[in-house]
């Protein structure tokens, strides 16, 4: 469960980071796209790659906890 959750983090961070490089004009592509040289969009991808990393932060906290249960 935990490969899924990480994977799926993964995608929100790269996402994320997609999304403000559209948005300042530094990943232009596809050049139709709407959200290129949009400021909204460095946010929302700087918000999508914060709640990945916060995934992955609260993923290994509860693994590790787990861990000390078990080990008890």
């Amino acid at each position: 469960m935990a490969k899924i959750v990480y994977f799926v983090a993964g995608l929100m961070i790269l996402l994320g980071l997609v999304w403000m490089g559209q948005g300042s004009g530094y990943f232009p592509y596809p050049a139709e796209s709407f959200m290129i040289d949009q400021t909204q969009w460095i946010y929302w991808g700087a918000l999508a790659a914060a709640l990945g990393i916060i995934v992955i932060a609260v993923t290994r906290n509860a693994q590790r906890r787990s861990r000390k249960q078990t080990d008890g």
